[in-house]
């Protein structure tokens, strides 16, 4: 699978040294020299990728800082600090453990946009690498302090206080899905003034022990976990621990998308200005925005579309509703690491319990599914362009697809870029009123 933002695949098959080196080869040369942050989450195979792509980017000329096992954001930081000219992070996200991925980053620490994406590929494509002789080939080295750094700046941010958490007698469990998490989140939470850590899943080798997508129906042994603890928290990361889930005291999931609502609250609570989120994203974000009479902006679905969308209008919080927390005065990224802070913070700044903040915010249900399009005989284009003007009324947003927002909910269509099939996305107050938006669509494709 390749895409603006990389190469994804099963290792050994679909994703070989060959296109590895070829893909790499094809980003340095775009990047013309200079310096690139590479790292990667826990994977069986992220050693033997990490060593094929360091070796290439010296190949075109590229200097290589390695980081190793590390979270997506901090290679992000990483970046920042070496003033790196790009970033590579060796990870295929929540895919299975047989996958793996180069996500690229840029010069400001940021997804590859479309353009940016284009350009790599062609020259993938094209295959008119820049290798350099022997004399001027890149230096390989190691930066194995950079964790420390990342959560060194976290702790510096102006509303991220380590005494006040400390004060709470802080108990939290932690379910890191034996990834890049493993290590950093226990390391953070220990920094924050964490009195007690439950790990569960805190080995990072690479074996899953559940669907790594930190979805509802993966993560019943973290809310068995927090209670048999008496946690006051459950945190639960993917494996690049970019994307966040919590779970209160009482072992009930809090869903995804009430990770960036948690995190909207906080900071607009310390901060004037907007907030961010994608298409797709829970209406809890508008609500949360509103509370602080500020607007929530919408963006196309991925991350850098969100970022683009902040700093097009000065969002002081950002995300997405899949648990992913783009705080600003950091990095643009999604960052679990800062969202975890972020949590505890508002808890102990609030003094109320993980349950009884949940219990706060206004409930949304999603649901999620599909269409066939060769069961209807269309292509995508039509399908959308017939739901867009049936509901032409009511103005519907065609940035990405064409969603349509109801005064009690909304649906978003999608079509997909692998598979012949729409997405449909919907959210109401309630999971029958959710699927009863899905089935609006359902019925007028009937």
């Amino acid at each position: 699978m390749i895409s603006v933002s990389g190469i994804r695949g099963i290792f050994g098959t679909d994703l070989t040294p060959q296109n590895l080196t070829q893909f790499t080869a094809a980003y340095g040369t775009w990047l013309k020299g200079g310096t690139v942050v590479v790292g990667r989450d826990s994977r069986v195979t992220g050693k033997i990728c990490e060593d094929i792509v360091a070796a290439t980017l010296a190949s075109v000329g590229c200097d290589v800082i390695k980081v190793g096992i590390s979270p997506t954001p901090t290679v992000a930081m990483g970046v920042l600090k070496h003033r790196a000219a790009g970033g590579i992070i060796i990870s295929a996200s929540h895919n299975p453990a047989e996958w793996n991925a180069l996500k690229l980053l840029n010069s400001k620490s940021e997804f590859l946009d479309a353009e940016q994406g284009e350009q790599v590929i062609r020259l993938s494509k094209k295959q008119r690498f820049e290798y350099q002789a022997y004399d001027k080939i890149g230096v390989i080295r190691e930066d194995v302090d950079l964790l420390d750094d990342h959560i060194q700046k976290i702790l510096e941010l102006p509303y991220i206080e380590a005494d006040t958490i400390a004060a709470q007698n802080f108990s939290v469990a932690v379910d890191a899905v034996n990834g890049a998490g493993s290590e950093s989140v226990p390391q953070l939470l220990e920094k924050l003034g964490v009195k007690t850590i439950h790990k569960l899943n805190c080995e990072p080798n690479g074996l899953f022990p559940h669907n790594p997508e930190p979805l509802p129906e993966h993560l019943t042994e973290i809310c068995t976990f927090v209670k048999e603890n008496d946690a006051d928290l459950g945190v639960v990361t993917d494996p690049d621990a970019d994307r966040l889930a919590l779970v209160d005291e009482k072992g009930n999931l809090w869903g995804e998308e009430y990770t960036q609502a948690a995190a909207f609250d906080f900071i607009l609570s310390k901060k004037v200005g907007a907030c961010a989120t994608n298409l797709s994203s829970s209406r809890v974000a508008d609500d949360v925005a509103r509370e602080y009479d500020q607007k929530c902006y919408r963006s196309a679905v991925g991350e850098i579309n969100v970022v683009k969308a902040m700093q097009e209008h000065d969002a002081v919080i950002g995300g997405e509703g899949n648990g992913g927390v783009i705080c600003p005065d950091l990095h643009y990224g999604r960052d679990s690491l800062v969202g975890i802070a972020i949590v505890l913070q508002l808890l102990a700044e609030r003094k109320v319990s993980a349950s009884e903040y949940r219990a706060s915010l206004p409930d949304y249900f999603m649901s999620k599914n599909k269409i066939q399009l060769d069961d209807l005989g269309k292509d995508a284009d039509e399908v959308l362009e017939m739901v867009k003007h049936h509901f032409s009324s009511l103005q519907p947003n065609t940035v990405d697809g064409v969603k349509i927002d109801f005064a009690e909910g909304w649906v978003h269509l999608r079509k997909s870029n692998t598979e012949p099939i729409i997405r449909i996305y919907s959210e109401g107050r309630s999971p029958e009123a959710a699927k009863a938006f899905a089935s609006k669509i359902f019925d007028l494709l009937k």
